[in-house]
């Protein structure tokens, strides 16, 4: 059995053609990651076919509409067949379906809190065409940390209160968020420390922090 024998599930085994009787289009103007291809096919397999149209309108046999980066893949990694569907269109048709193919791809959005909540259950990213530093990303762009529940507002009022979360990596403000590097929170801690040892309380420790913050600007400016 080949190699790519064995990434074509049974499904598709009828629809494998030898990878050397194939074409690119031959005016594709998609560029694509093959690595993240080629990892793909490895570990997934081939789970559907790429669409070559047979070219006796166009005088082009056997070029590729859809999957010319996974024909390049599948080469890249051995494979000597690749499972195909048959179209048989004119230039005009085909050239649609190429752009339609990528422009599709480029409109599809994400629900970015689900994916990451799928990627975060996977056993690994093998195959996924992400990486632990992409999912990391992910992550601090959608997990959004709950504040800090406290007993009172301090105004001796007795609702409770929340206080603003602040941690490596992004610091929030009810809904807003400001990415925030490891150097800046240490500032900060040391600047709340010293506002909590003059005033023995934290209250207005934000309001300081940006008036502190424009007398620092309009200085620098005069």
């Amino acid at each position: 059995m080949s190699t790519a024998a064995s990434r074509i599930p049974a499904s598709l085994a009828d629809l494998a053609v030898p990878v050397d009787e194939l074409a690119p289009y031959h005016r594709n103007p998609r560029t694509g990651d093959l690595d993240a291809i080629a990892e793909s096919l490895a570990t997934n397999g081939q789970y559907r076919p790429i669409v070559v149209n047979r070219g006796t309108l166009t005088g082009r046999p056997n070029e590729v509409l859809a999957g010319n980066h996974t024909l390049k893949a599948a080469k890249q990694l051995g494979w000597d067949e690749i499972a195909v569907t048959w179209l048989d269109v004119d230039d005009n048709a085909a050239a649609k379906i190429v752009i339609v193919d990528n422009r599709t791809n480029d409109l599809a959005g994400y629900d970015t809190a689900l994916l990451a909540d799928i990627l975060t259950d996977l056993p690994d990213l093998q195959g996924t065409g992400y990486d632990q530093q992409q999912l990391n990303q992910l992550l601090d762009d959608t997990a959004l940390p709950a504040p800090i529940e406290l007993p009172s507002d301090g105004a001796g009022t007795g609702a409770a209160a929340t206080v603003d979360y602040l941690q490596w990596g992004y610091m929030q403000w009810s809904s807003t968020r400001v990415r925030i590097t490891q150097a800046e929170v240490e500032l900060l801690d040391a600047l709340y420390k010293q506002f909590v040892d003059a005033h023995d309380s934290d209250m207005g420790f934000g309001w300081h922090v940006l008036n502190e913050e424009h007398r620092a600007a309009e200085g620098a400016v005069a």
